[in-house]
């Protein structure tokens, strides 16, 4: 069956302000149900939510480092006018405009307060079902075999492929895509972004780690100590963390 992805983690330096920036991208509510920000939708902290992948904003003592990070999320808007209105409000809640070579592009690149890149997309038919996070994207060096394993690690299939791009999506076709996109950027600094699976009820921890690392994937230590969650990297090293039910 594979782990489920539940929800996108952000480190930040101000967990609670980039927790309520978040929200207001995404038209959720911040939740701080402890130490961590949870940012889903309105109606009360449900965890982990049925439906939807959630944002998890985590506090953490330093800043991101210039290095663009590997992880990003995409928004999805349903016209130009919702898209030009999200953009103009974001920035009025500190997202800053980003060039990263995009040119000239329908889609429109910015940063979190604490310098998180994100885009927001023009509407496209694809993602007119996904929520407001059209998909996660994942910059790697070999998308196919990244997609091989992300594809088995979760249980996602598969519903476009090239050399450069590929995209994976639950099987029900619900919720956001993972966009597994070609680059030549290598790991240089620790991810601020990573996914956080969970476990189906039913299926053992330690056993799903297991099989995880026959996948390729390899512990990772970053000073968590004794948590009841596991921490690994993919075979290119991007960040995850399988969880432990709840």
């Amino acid at each position: 069956m594979g782990l489920r992805p539940v929800h996108v983690n952000i480190k930040a330096v101000d967990a609670s302000v980039v927790g309520r920036f978040w929200a207001e991208a995404l038209g959720w509510v911040a939740y701080r149900p402890g130490v961590t920000t949870y940012v889903g939708p309105a109606g009360g902290l449900v965890w982990p939510d049925p439906v939807v992948v959630g944002v998890d904003v985590v506090p953490v003592p330093g800043g991101k480092a210039a290095a663009k990070n590997r992880t990003r999320l995409d928004l999805a808007t349903a016209s130009l006018d919702h898209q030009a209105e999200l953009v103009a409000r974001l920035k009025e809640r500190g997202a800053t405009a980003l060039d990263v070579g995009q040119g000239d592009v329908p889609w429109v690149v910015l940063a979190d307060p604490e310098g998180n890149e994100f885009c927001v997309l023009e509407p496209r038919e694809r993602y007119r079902d996904t929520g407001p996070i059209a998909a996660v994207v994942v910059d790697c060096v070999e998308p196919r075999a990244m997609a091989r394993f992300w594809g088995a690690a979760t249980g996602w299939t598969v519903q476009r492929e090239t050399d450069d791009l590929v995209l994976l999506r639950s099987a029900n076709g619900t919720g956001p895509y993972l966009e597994l996109f070609r680059s030549p950027v290598a790991d240089t600094a620790p991810d601020r972004v990573h996914l956080d699976l969970l476990p189906h009820p039913g299926d053992d921890h330690a056993a799903e780690v297991a099989r995880l690392k026959a996948l390729g994937a390899a512990d990772l230590d970053i000073g968590q100590g004794d948590v009841p969650w596991t921490c690994l990297t993919d075979p290119e090293g991007h960040e995850f963390c399988v969880l432990a039910l709840p």
